[in-house]
């Protein structure tokens, strides 16, 4: 006899056999059929060595044998049921927590924030400010939003969003602000254009885009991070190159004006998250977020061409 426990396939028929008092029914619960419940209380009878059921008129009565494990295996199944409830209730109750950069959620995502509470109350959403560090293989992130070029890594869920257009912006308090506004995109060629060490490829993206000599571009003031670019830029201090969702805003509010537009790069602003930790909220963020960027899409071009 056997000291390894019976296939739990075998012990769930037999539960719900025992509880139910009938084949049939079980069958039912348990969606299968009348004779893989029979084959199942089968099985587990030769893997225990003993008989848990004994005919009894056109039904089944439990042997005394069957009485001891109904008790036990019952009593371990309503355990299992009710830690698998917690366990759920406890994800449910849990914030879903959302890593992304510094500048996206200070000028994407905080300005939308009320409406997406609005929209998905049960998501309780948690934001993770980061840059470059997040990663949401990581314990306690439940997903990562950001700007990245496929593939995709195999070990990710990844919701594509929205392509990436970058372009650039200036303020109307920079001093070649009247001199540049009407002027082709190739008059950036001569200025010393602000960028950021966290995204070195984005001006030369952008110039190949535009049919411009990449090598030609004049670098002046850098900045670490996307976000100080972006508050340099609209204190004047010169053009920088954005995200066209990062500077919404400031184009509505008239801080800044893109006048030679945006173009797509290569990359995608998506939804990342883990697969082995698929989460319904996960789906419902990235359609909101979806739907969200292309309402964005469809609003007039401010001050661009």
């Amino acid at each position: 006899m056997s000291h390894d426990l019976p296939p739990l396939n075998a012990l769930r028929a037999f539960e719900a056999t025992a509880r139910l008092n009938s084949v049939s029914q079980a069958a039912e619960q348990l969606h299968v059929t009348h004779g893989a419940v029979s084959r199942q209380l089968k099985v587990l009878e030769e893997h225990l060595g003993v008989s848990l059921f004994v005919k009894d008129g056109r039904g089944l009565k439990l042997t005394d044998a069957g009485v001891r494990l109904r008790d036990a295996s019952g009593e371990a199944f309503d355990r299992l049921r009710n830690v698998c409830a917690e366990l759920t209730q406890s994800t449910a109750d849990a914030p879903f927590v959302l890593g992304c950069s510094g500048s996206l959620l200070a000028r994407w995502f905080i300005p939308r924030l009320g409406r997406l509470n609005a929209d998905l109350p049960d998501l309780r959403l948690h934001l993770s400010a980061g840059e470059g560090d997040l990663d949401p293989r990581r314990p306690g992130l439940d997903a990562l939003l950001l700007f990245a070029e496929p593939p995709w890594p195999a070990d990710m869920q990844v919701y594509e969003l929205a392509a990436e257009r970058i372009g650039p912006v200036m303020s109307p308090l920079f001093s070649g602000y009247q001199r540049l506004q009407t002027a082709p995109a190739a008059s950036l060629l001569n200025e010393p254009l602000l960028h950021t060490t966290s995204r070195p490829q984005a001006w030369p993206s952008w110039a190949q885009q535009n049919h411009l000599d990449a090598k030609a571009l004049k670098l002046g003031q850098g900045f670490e991070h996307l976000y100080y670019l972006l508050e340099a830029a609209v204190a004047g201090l010169g053009v920088a190159i954005a995200p066209e969702p990062l500077v919404t805003e400031d184009l509505k509010a008239g801080r800044l004006v893109a006048p030679w537009g945006f173009c797509e790069t290569p990359a995608q602003l998506a939804l990342w998250l883990p697969k082995r930790a698929a989460d319904g909220r996960a789906r419902q963020l990235a359609q909101w977020l979806k739907n969200e960027l292309h309402q964005s899409d469809h609003s007039p071009r401010l001050n661009s061409r």
